[in-house]
Order: structure tokens, then C-alpha cells, then sequence
């Protein structure tokens, strides 16, 4: 009975742990979409060192990039918005895949663009950042 006991402990703190997991990976996703366009700490937050991402125009490149890219800014006026959609987070322990759909709001030209995004996040030192990250631009009329 004892045995029994300690398994459903085991399960309901493992279910709890994911739960608070999932909702972390959320607001993390969320908080990084809103803030992306013009925010170099959220990009030094949000990307591990070791980064690998495939950009919708086939680049692979990583984090030292994307930083650099976050220092010289172009000083124009950012006028996208993002946001994400059909979120679906899928935990393997302290490993996560995200996948979504990118939303691209261009209020300068009146254009929308979406795009199917997929991030492998990786939970090191308590912390969870996006290790590999690959976005495919969704042709119009799809």
C-alpha cells in the first residue's frame, strides 16, 4: 500500500511539475513575441549560447548573430506586430518542442504573414531557452 501511495505522490508532483513547466514555456513564448521587434535583452534571455536557427529564408545562424543584429539598430520605427497561435508544447523532462503559428502584422503596409515556427527548448540551471529554432514561411492563399 505504501508502495502504491508513493507512486501516485510521484505521478501528481510529476503532473504538477509539467503543469508549471508548460505554463512557464507559454508566458516565456508570449513575453519574448511582444517584446522581439525591439528588446536586445529579451533576445539574450530568450536564445541559448549554443543556438542553432533556421530562418525562414533558409540561414542557419546562431546567437552571436542574432546579438549583433540587436546592436545596431536601424533606428527606424518598428511597425510589425507578432503574435503566436495554435500553440502546442510537447515536455521530454528538461527538453521542450514548441511549435506555433508566427503571426506578422505589418500596420505600415496593411500586410499579415504567418509562419510555422518549431523551438527546442532546453531547461539548464533551472532556466529554459530555445537551443534549436526553425521557422517556414507560409506561402499566401494557404
Amino acid at each position: 500500500m505504501r508502495a502504491i501511495t508513493m507512486t501516485l505522490l510521484f505521478v501528481l508532483a510529476t503532473g504538477l511539475a509539467h503543469a508549471d513547466d508548460r505554463q512557464e514555456l507559454q508566458k516565456l513564448l508570449h513575453n519574448f513575441i511582444a517584446n522581439a521587434a525591439d528588446s536586445a535583452e529579451a533576445h539574450k534571455r530568450f536564445w541559448a549560447e549554443d543556438l542553432i536557427y533556421t530562418s525562414s529564408a533558409g540561414k542557419r545562424f546562431g546567437k552571436g548573430q542574432i546579438m549583433r543584429g540587436m546592436e545596431n539598430p536601424s533606428g527606424e520605427t518598428v511597425s510589425v506586430t507578432y503574435a503566436a497561435e495554435d500553440v502546442d508544447i510537447r515536455l521530454l523532462g528538461d527538453t521542450a518542442v514548441v511549435a506555433f503559428q508566427l503571426v506578422a502584422n505589418d500596420h505600415a503596409s496593411g500586410k499579415t504573414s504567418h509562419y510555422l515556427n518549431t523551438g527546442t527548448f532546453v531547461k539548464r540551471q533551472g532556466k529554459w531557452q530555445v537551443l534549436a529554432w526553425q521557422a517556414t514561411k507560409i506561402p499566401m492563399g494557404n
